[in-house]
């Protein structure tokens, strides 16, 4: 099989969806000729012309607005944010458009729209243009969304966000981009809501999305020298969840650490951890759940204090240890 990168990986999914329906179409900021801000659309326009990769003013809520309109009237648009941060503008499209007219139609109407940005910190593009907000999209129904972690991932989990019938919010990690594996030339898909165990352990379960997901299995390496055995589930989807891999996984081994990059409080490791509590991994559970999230200030555009906003390596290695040594409350 051949090693491609999650950028190309994002690419094909479009390309091949858009040589097989009319209807798909991209649109977004200086995704034409230009490529878009991280390349990913670069060479589309040569394949399937201004028509359908369709350049668009510096405006979020248009963009937003407009892929809504033809979303609802048969067309299936792909709508580019150049940063997720900018999602703040195109808000009240998404949030009260595009989630809530299905429902609102008594469901005769359908809004198939995927709006894929790219988030997080690690290119020093300072505070307005680092942030991971993906939590603020996962409390409104009507919506649903994804975090892939890898080009196999973000390759199938696209296809399957562009055949679905709702809108998507497909977050694409930068740091990723560059990143590669082994991806199917031919074409395939991941359900949406679907969980992956990215690597089998038994002392304890680390859930982590998007960079984190390969943080937590260089720290799973070095835990392994010592003797500790770490399985890392990566939900891959955030809306739907799949709660069964993770309840799964936390009463095998009777501990969890949950991490993201998004800010601690608020952040999504706040629903895995209450989901568990909730469930009957609960009474599994030999220590406090763990979590661990970005700092409370603004991403720093200093690239040495925007390391230490966000957790690293030895960070999750820490909590790992920490978590193993503290025992649950006796009953």
């Amino acid at each position: 099989m051949r090693e491609i990168t999650y950028l190309e990986a994002v690419r094909e999914a479009m390309s091949i969806e858009m040589r097989k329906n009319d209807d798909v179409f991209l649109m977004g900021e200086d995704i034409g000729v230009y490529g878009g801000a991280f390349g990913v659309s670069r060479g589309m326009i040569e394949e399937f012309g201004p028509e359908r990769i369709r350049n668009t003013p510096i405006s979020e809520a248009g963009i937003a607005g407009a892929a809504v309109g033809s979303a609802l009237t048969g067309m299936r648009p792909i709508m580019e944010l150049q940063f997720s941060d900018f999602i703040t503008i195109a808000l009240d499209q998404i949030v009260n458009q595009a989630a809530k007219l299905r429902y609102m139609y008594g469901g005769k109407g359908k809004v198939p729209m995927v709006v894929r940005t790219p988030s997080g910190s690690g290119t020093g593009a300072a505070a307005q243009h680092s942030q991971s907000l993906e939590a603020w999209v996962t409390h409104i129904p009507g919506l649903k969304v994804v975090q892939p972690s890898t080009a196999y991932d973000a390759k199938g989990l696209l296809k399957a966000a562009l055949d679905d019938d709702n809108p998507v919010i497909f977050y694409e990690h930068k740091l990723l981009y560059k990143t590669s594996s082994e991806v199917p030339e031919e074409e395939y898909s991941i359900p949406l809501g679907k969980a992956e165990v990215k690597r089998e352990g038994t002392d304890i379960t680390i859930v982590a999305t998007a960079i984190m997901v390969h943080k937590a299995l260089e720290a799973a390496a070095e835990l392994e020298k010592e003797g500790i055995s770490v399985e890392v589930v990566d939900p891959r989807t955030l809306v739907p969840l799949d709660t069964e891999t993770i309840i799964k996984s936390v009463a095998k081994t009777g501990h969890l650490v949950v991490v993201h990059e998004a800010v601690k409080r608020g952040g999504f490791g706040g629903e895995i951890a209450s989901m568990i509590a909730e469930s009957e991994a609960f009474d599994y559970l030999d220590a406090p759940i763990k979590r661990l999230g970005g700092v409370e200030t603004p991403i720093p555009y200093n690239p040495e204090l925007e390391k230490a906003a966000i957790p690293q390596v030895p960070d999750i290695v820490n909590a790992v240890k920490e978590t193993l040594t503290k025992k649950a409350v006796a009953k």
